[in-house]
């Protein structure tokens, strides 16, 4: 795993003074979920505030649309580059010593508000319009099929020119019924 992320790119060896233990936890389908335990450096983190948004107040706007898109980013955190003043505060030790990442891990106090900061910038005159972000969930929300494929070339632009990378196995296109955080979306009649 390890090389694997040398090789990507994602991680590089490591001479910081800090050195967080990893865990390897186990996903549903069996594979392994490399994890860097945080609690240290997070005990220490100023608390970034970016709000995320109100599940309630997203699900109401959604209104009268009809038809449905989710978008999946492959590892989408490791899709933001961190900033190399922080880059050594994501070191961690593992018996082939010190690494820190080079991309967004999970785990860091502030990833999860970092993203949605990333997001809503990305989407900023989009969102709550047709577009709907809850961190790394993505919906394209529109009223007819028509306009929902205006929605979603303006949508694939904007990730085109941000240099994202979606997981295309686990995006769903143009459905009457989807799930997203939780719920599943449907056409109001």
């Amino acid at each position: 795993m390890l090389q694997d992320y040398l090789g990507r790119g994602i991680v590089r060896p490591s001479h910081s003074p800090y050195a967080s233990p990893i865990v390897i936890v186990p996903k549903k389908d069996g594979s392994l979920r490399f994890c860097v335990d945080y609690r240290g450096i997070n005990s220490v983190t100023e608390k970034d505030a970016f709000p995320l948004p109100n599940i309630d107040n997203t699900l109401l706007m959604l209104g009268n649309k009809r038809i449905f898109s989710t978008l999946d980013f492959m590892s989408g955190y490791w899709q933001i580059k961190m900033e190399e003043d922080s880059i050594n505060k994501t070191a961690f030790i593992t018996e082939f010593g010190l690494h820190e990442f080079l991309v967004m891990p999970f785990g860091l106090a502030n990833a999860v508000a970092t993203f949605q900061r990333f997001m809503s910038i990305l989407f900023e005159d989009l969102i709550n319009d047709f577009v709907f972000v809850y961190i790394d969930d993505i919906l394209i929300a529109s009223n007819s099929f028509d306009e929902h494929k205006k929605h979603l070339k303006m949508v694939f632009e904007r990730i085109r020119m941000a240099g994202l990378k979606l997981k295309i196995s686990k995006c769903k296109f143009a459905a009457e019924e989807i799930p997203f955080l939780g719920h599943t979306l449907t056409p109001m009649e």
